[in-house]
């Protein structure tokens, strides 16, 4: 196999992995100073598979992020107690034929260099899309084949024989997402449902290649038909996680999703905590012209359409950025903290395109949860300007 990056690995079978005497030649993580010993783990599952409350996200590897410099963010989380990565077949973004599944397949050349045991990789399948014609034609549904193609090629590039968490990226149905907050009955369609994909899942889930199963931009009814339909059968797999935007500028999770998630026992994985960036506050004055919403403006519609300048976003910023400065941190440090103070919240997924960007980000995690006053402060700032980038 090929292995990206700016240094050759050690290159070890995927299929020898570690159980109690741990890899052969296996390079080894020092475990001393600059260490963030607070990101404690949590279970996905009870008893399951145990992720670092922070997570680091791949979905710029292999575009604005070199091979190089991805593997570098790895080292550095890595070292720092995160042993939770995040992917998808259709990265990275802005999404084009030239560059899919370069994500993947640089993470999964960092991951053949370590240890697979010690890390928990989390991809997910594309759904319905009639713009990325170059994945599986559309692709035009979840289906089984389409689920079985999508897992196999993963695989492929990550170079491992198994995946620990692979999720629906969105619904194979019209539901309102990346945006949208109105359901409109009249833009329904007949998709594949939700029973057979569960059972595409679970076929892999029984064959080796998937370990845990998850919902991505998923609505209160999916995440609850899936949670019935797991019940009602038991040769079908259990949801693990959820992972849905949750924000200072996007808290529309709390809601019905947040109740279905507590009654079901299904945490969140919680991205774009940052908003793209919006709230690192770089954005207040109109930002750098590398800054991704300004260096990709006309080429990457969804992250325009959802984060971009909406009514009171300048505003609701502003003030969280006031509210951050008053209680001597950054506004990256409020965002961060925020979403970590959800006790609902299992995991935060981050993006980072440099290690001092990256180091912010472990050094506020590392600080835990906002005081009660913080909180009430937020919530002001909330009624003000209620979830101005959904």
């Amino acid at each position: 196999m090929t292995v990206l990056g700016c240094q050759k690995g050690i290159r070890i079978n995927h299929r020898q992995r570690c159980f109690v005497s741990g890899c052969l030649q296996r390079p080894r993580v020092e475990r001393g100073r600059g260490r963030i010993d607070a990101l404690q783990r949590n279970d996905l599952l009870p008893g399951s598979i145990s992720v670092s409350r922070l997570c680091l996200g791949t979905m710029l590897f292999g575009e604005s992020t070199t091979a190089c410099s991805a593997a570098t963010l790895l080292n550095q989380a890595a070292e720092s107690g995160v042993n939770f990565f995040d992917t998808a077949e259709m990265y990275p973004v802005p999404q084009r034929a030239a560059t899919q599944g370069r994500s993947e397949a640089i993470l999964g050349s960092w991951l053949r260099s370590r240890c697979r045991e010690d890390f928990v990789i989390a991809t997910k399948v594309t759904g319905p899309s009639g713009q990325m014609t170059w994945i599986r034609n559309g692709p035009s549904a979840l289906d089984s084949a389409s689920i079985t193609a999508a897992i196999d090629g993963s695989l492929q590039r990550l170079g491992t024989d198994y995946i620990d968490l692979y999720q629906l990226h969105w619904p194979d149905r019209y539901v309102p997402m990346f945006g949208e907050t109105r359901y409109h009955p009249e833009n329904a369609y007949t998709a594949v449902p939700l029973e057979q994909q569960l059972e595409a899942l679970a076929a892999a889930q029984q064959a080796g290649k998937i370990r845990h199963i998850g919902l991505s931009n998923e609505t209160a009814w999916g995440l609850m038909e899936c949670c019935r339909l797991s019940k009602a059968r038991q040769d079908l797999p259990r949801i693990a996680s959820l992972q849905n935007a949750y924000s200072l500028l996007c808290r529309t999770f709390e809601g019905a999703l947040a109740e279905c998630c507590h009654l079901e026992q299904v945490p969140l994985l919680a991205y774009s905590p940052l908003a793209m960036g919006l709230l690192t506050g770089k954005y207040l004055g109109g930002g750098p012209e590398g800054a991704r919403l300004n260096k990709y403006k006309g080429r990457y519609a969804e992250a325009e359409s959802r984060y971009g300048m909406k009514p009171n976003t300048l505003a609701a910023l502003q003030a969280y950025t006031a509210l951050a400065h008053s209680a001597t941190m950054s506004p990256a440090e409020l965002a961060i903290r925020f979403a970590m103070s959800n006790t609902l919240v299992a995991n935060v997924i981050v993006g980072a395109t440099s290690s001092e960007q990256l180091q912010e980000i472990l050094e506020a995690a590392d600080k835990g949860p906002l005081t009660r006053d913080l909180l009430d402060a937020i919530d002001d700032i909330h009624q003000r300007y209620p979830n101005p980038n959904p």
